[in-house]
Protein backbone atom coordinates (compact mmCIF):
# COMPACT_ATOMS: atom_id res chain seq x y z
CA UNK A 1 0.00 0.00 0.00
CA UNK A 2 1.35 3.68 -0.78
CA UNK A 3 2.38 5.75 1.87
CA UNK A 4 0.06 8.03 3.28
CA UNK A 5 1.16 11.95 3.06
CA UNK A 6 -0.58 14.80 4.85
CA UNK A 7 -3.03 17.09 2.04
CA UNK A 8 -6.26 19.08 2.40
CA UNK A 9 -9.36 16.88 3.01
CA UNK A 10 -10.53 15.80 -0.22
CA UNK A 11 -13.96 13.50 -1.50
CA UNK A 12 -13.53 10.03 -1.15
CA UNK A 13 -13.47 8.45 -4.40
CA UNK A 14 -16.35 6.04 -4.77
CA UNK A 15 -15.69 2.46 -3.44
CA UNK A 16 -13.36 0.43 -5.92
CA UNK A 17 -12.60 3.64 -8.22
CA UNK A 18 -9.14 3.93 -6.92
CA UNK A 19 -8.02 0.37 -7.63
CA UNK A 20 -9.64 -0.27 -10.90
CA UNK A 21 -7.93 3.10 -12.09
CA UNK A 22 -4.64 1.96 -11.67
CA UNK A 23 -2.62 -0.25 -14.24
CA UNK A 24 -1.00 -3.92 -13.65
CA UNK A 25 2.75 -2.71 -12.27
CA UNK A 26 3.77 -6.10 -11.69
CA UNK A 27 6.91 -7.14 -13.03
CA UNK A 28 8.27 -11.15 -13.42
CA UNK A 29 11.99 -11.38 -13.31
CA UNK A 30 12.77 -14.89 -14.95
CA UNK A 31 16.44 -15.62 -14.48
CA UNK A 32 18.38 -18.59 -12.99
CA UNK A 33 21.38 -16.89 -11.97
CA UNK A 34 20.83 -15.73 -8.30
CA UNK A 35 22.95 -12.62 -8.24
CA UNK A 36 21.15 -10.96 -11.51
CA UNK A 37 17.97 -11.86 -10.42
CA UNK A 38 18.34 -10.44 -7.19
CA UNK A 39 19.84 -7.62 -8.31
CA UNK A 40 17.30 -6.68 -10.91
CA UNK A 41 14.52 -7.46 -7.77
CA UNK A 42 16.19 -5.38 -5.91
CA UNK A 43 17.00 -2.20 -8.31
CA UNK A 44 13.38 -2.46 -9.17
CA UNK A 45 11.79 -2.30 -5.95
CA UNK A 46 14.34 0.48 -4.65
CA UNK A 47 13.16 2.45 -7.81
CA UNK A 48 9.13 1.64 -7.83
CA UNK A 49 8.43 1.25 -4.29
CA UNK A 50 4.55 -0.09 -4.49
CA UNK A 51 5.12 -2.21 -8.20
CA UNK A 52 5.14 -6.10 -7.03
CA UNK A 53 8.36 -7.96 -8.20
CA UNK A 54 7.75 -11.49 -8.88
CA UNK A 55 10.92 -13.66 -9.23
CA UNK A 56 11.64 -17.43 -11.50
CA UNK A 57 14.71 -19.54 -12.07
CA UNK A 58 12.79 -21.41 -14.41
CA UNK A 59 10.67 -21.43 -17.22
CA UNK A 60 8.22 -23.53 -15.30
CA UNK A 61 8.07 -21.63 -12.38
CA UNK A 62 7.38 -18.65 -14.70
CA UNK A 63 4.50 -19.86 -16.41
CA UNK A 64 2.85 -20.84 -12.67
CA UNK A 65 3.58 -17.58 -11.38
CA UNK A 66 2.45 -15.42 -14.66
CA UNK A 67 -0.72 -17.93 -14.46
CA UNK A 68 -1.21 -17.27 -10.67
CA UNK A 69 -0.69 -13.55 -10.93
CA UNK A 70 -1.59 -12.68 -14.31
CA UNK A 71 -4.08 -9.81 -13.28
CA UNK A 72 -1.34 -7.83 -11.63
CA UNK A 73 1.56 -8.54 -14.15
CA UNK A 74 2.40 -6.32 -17.55
CA UNK A 75 5.83 -7.47 -17.89
CA UNK A 76 7.99 -10.05 -17.82
CA UNK A 77 11.76 -9.88 -17.90
CA UNK A 78 12.96 -13.61 -19.48
CA UNK A 79 16.41 -14.76 -19.81
CA UNK A 80 16.72 -17.03 -22.76
CA UNK A 81 18.98 -19.61 -21.00
CA UNK A 82 17.15 -21.18 -18.28
CA UNK A 83 17.77 -24.86 -16.57
CA UNK A 84 14.47 -26.43 -18.69
CA UNK A 85 14.63 -24.46 -22.08
CA UNK A 86 16.84 -22.63 -23.79
CA UNK A 87 17.49 -19.85 -26.35
CA UNK A 88 13.84 -19.34 -28.53
CA UNK A 89 12.35 -22.00 -27.17
CA UNK A 90 11.79 -20.50 -24.12
CA UNK A 91 10.21 -17.35 -25.65
CA UNK A 92 8.00 -19.30 -28.05
CA UNK A 93 7.06 -21.85 -24.81
CA UNK A 94 5.98 -18.78 -22.81
CA UNK A 95 4.34 -16.59 -25.27
CA UNK A 96 2.55 -19.32 -26.69
CA UNK A 97 1.03 -20.32 -23.04
CA UNK A 98 0.25 -16.41 -22.57
CA UNK A 99 -0.14 -15.10 -25.75
CA UNK A 100 -1.12 -10.96 -24.31
CA UNK A 101 2.15 -11.25 -21.97
CA UNK A 102 4.37 -8.41 -22.55
CA UNK A 103 8.05 -9.69 -22.49
CA UNK A 104 11.18 -7.98 -22.55
CA UNK A 105 14.41 -10.47 -23.24
CA UNK A 106 17.57 -10.29 -21.64
CA UNK A 107 20.43 -12.29 -23.01
CA UNK A 108 23.83 -13.21 -22.38
CA UNK A 109 24.99 -12.46 -26.10
CA UNK A 110 24.00 -9.80 -28.89
CA UNK A 111 23.61 -12.34 -31.17
CA UNK A 112 21.92 -10.35 -33.77
CA UNK A 113 20.26 -13.66 -35.12
CA UNK A 114 18.63 -14.09 -31.97
CA UNK A 115 17.84 -10.87 -31.42
CA UNK A 116 16.05 -10.31 -34.64
CA UNK A 117 13.99 -13.81 -34.06
CA UNK A 118 13.15 -12.52 -30.64
CA UNK A 119 11.61 -9.42 -31.91
CA UNK A 120 9.97 -11.51 -34.56
CA UNK A 121 7.92 -13.21 -32.01
CA UNK A 122 6.74 -10.43 -29.91
CA UNK A 123 9.56 -9.49 -27.33
CA UNK A 124 8.67 -5.75 -26.49
CA UNK A 125 13.04 -5.60 -26.40
CA UNK A 126 15.98 -7.62 -26.53
CA UNK A 127 18.15 -6.25 -23.97
CA UNK A 128 21.47 -7.38 -23.57
CA UNK A 129 22.86 -8.44 -20.08
CA UNK A 130 26.45 -8.02 -20.81
CA UNK A 131 25.79 -3.94 -20.06
CA UNK A 132 24.99 -2.38 -16.79
CA UNK A 133 21.71 -3.95 -15.11
CA UNK A 134 20.44 -0.08 -14.89
CA UNK A 135 20.09 -0.38 -18.55
CA UNK A 136 17.10 -2.51 -17.69
CA UNK A 137 15.92 -0.39 -15.21
CA UNK A 138 16.30 2.64 -17.22
CA UNK A 139 13.92 0.93 -19.95
CA UNK A 140 11.33 0.27 -17.23
CA UNK A 141 11.41 3.65 -15.88
CA UNK A 142 11.71 5.79 -19.11
CA UNK A 143 8.90 4.25 -21.53
CA UNK A 144 5.06 4.20 -21.18
CA UNK A 145 4.34 0.30 -20.69
CA UNK A 146 0.80 0.73 -21.05
CA UNK A 147 1.29 1.80 -24.66
CA UNK A 148 2.23 -0.78 -27.26
CA UNK A 149 4.64 -0.56 -29.20
CA UNK A 150 6.82 1.06 -26.45
CA UNK A 151 9.63 3.51 -28.55
CA UNK A 152 12.99 1.57 -29.13
CA UNK A 153 15.18 2.08 -25.99
CA UNK A 154 19.44 3.11 -26.61
CA UNK A 155 20.39 0.08 -26.10
CA UNK A 156 18.67 -2.00 -28.39
CA UNK A 157 19.13 0.88 -30.80
CA UNK A 158 23.02 0.92 -30.71
CA UNK A 159 22.88 -2.96 -31.16
CA UNK A 160 20.18 -3.10 -33.97
CA UNK A 161 22.71 -1.13 -36.37
CA UNK A 162 25.35 -3.52 -36.43
CA UNK A 163 22.46 -6.47 -37.28
CA UNK A 164 22.22 -7.79 -41.49
CA UNK A 165 19.38 -6.74 -43.48
CA UNK A 166 16.61 -9.51 -41.57
CA UNK A 167 13.08 -9.19 -42.53
CA UNK A 168 11.12 -8.22 -39.09
CA UNK A 169 7.53 -9.62 -39.19
CA UNK A 170 5.37 -11.79 -37.14
CA UNK A 171 4.85 -15.58 -37.37
CA UNK A 172 2.18 -16.82 -38.17
CA UNK A 173 0.80 -19.69 -35.24
CA UNK A 174 1.47 -22.47 -37.26
CA UNK A 175 5.41 -20.79 -38.04
CA UNK A 176 5.83 -20.44 -34.58
CA UNK A 177 4.49 -24.21 -33.61
CA UNK A 178 6.80 -25.58 -36.44
CA UNK A 179 9.50 -23.18 -35.32
CA UNK A 180 9.39 -24.89 -31.35
CA UNK A 181 9.44 -28.41 -32.81
CA UNK A 182 12.20 -27.07 -34.81
CA UNK A 183 14.28 -25.77 -31.77
CA UNK A 184 13.25 -29.17 -29.94
CA UNK A 185 15.36 -31.09 -32.49
CA UNK A 186 12.54 -33.09 -33.94
CA UNK A 187 12.58 -33.80 -38.00
CA UNK A 188 10.36 -33.27 -40.27
CA UNK A 189 8.35 -36.27 -40.13
CA UNK A 190 7.97 -35.89 -36.45
CA UNK A 191 6.32 -32.79 -36.94
CA UNK A 192 4.06 -33.69 -39.61
CA UNK A 193 3.00 -36.53 -36.99
CA UNK A 194 2.47 -33.75 -34.27
CA UNK A 195 0.86 -30.72 -36.54
CA UNK A 196 -1.27 -33.11 -38.78
CA UNK A 197 0.06 -31.74 -41.85
CA UNK A 198 1.64 -33.41 -44.75
CA UNK A 199 5.28 -33.97 -44.69
CA UNK A 200 5.38 -31.59 -48.04
CA UNK A 201 3.91 -28.55 -45.96
CA UNK A 202 6.26 -29.22 -43.55
CA UNK A 203 9.14 -28.72 -45.37
CA UNK A 204 7.40 -25.50 -47.13
CA UNK A 205 7.03 -24.06 -43.69
CA UNK A 206 10.91 -24.80 -42.83
CA UNK A 207 12.00 -23.61 -45.75
CA UNK A 208 9.82 -19.95 -45.47
CA UNK A 209 11.56 -20.39 -41.95
CA UNK A 210 15.03 -20.43 -42.99
CA UNK A 211 14.42 -17.31 -45.34
CA UNK A 212 12.85 -15.26 -42.75
CA UNK A 213 15.98 -15.56 -40.15
CA UNK A 214 17.82 -15.35 -43.34
CA UNK A 215 20.08 -19.06 -42.64
CA UNK A 216 20.88 -21.80 -45.42
CA UNK A 217 19.99 -25.05 -42.92
CA UNK A 218 17.93 -26.58 -40.27
CA UNK A 219 20.88 -27.11 -38.04
CA UNK A 220 22.19 -23.16 -38.88
CA UNK A 221 18.98 -22.33 -37.69
CA UNK A 222 18.53 -24.45 -34.52
CA UNK A 223 22.65 -23.25 -33.65
CA UNK A 224 21.81 -19.40 -34.18
CA UNK A 225 18.82 -19.44 -32.37
CA UNK A 226 19.50 -21.85 -28.81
Amino acid sequence: MAAVHPSPPQAAPPPGEAESALPARGILVVDDHELVRLGLRALLLMQTRSVPVYEARSLADALALYASHAASLHLVLLDLELPDAQGLDTLVRFRRAFPASRVIVLSGTGNPVLMQGALTLGALAFLPKSGHLGEVLRYVQEHDLGALPPPTPPAMARETQTMPDLPLQQLTPRQVEILDWLLAGKSNREIAQLSFLSEGTVKNHVSTLLLQFGMRSRAQLISALR
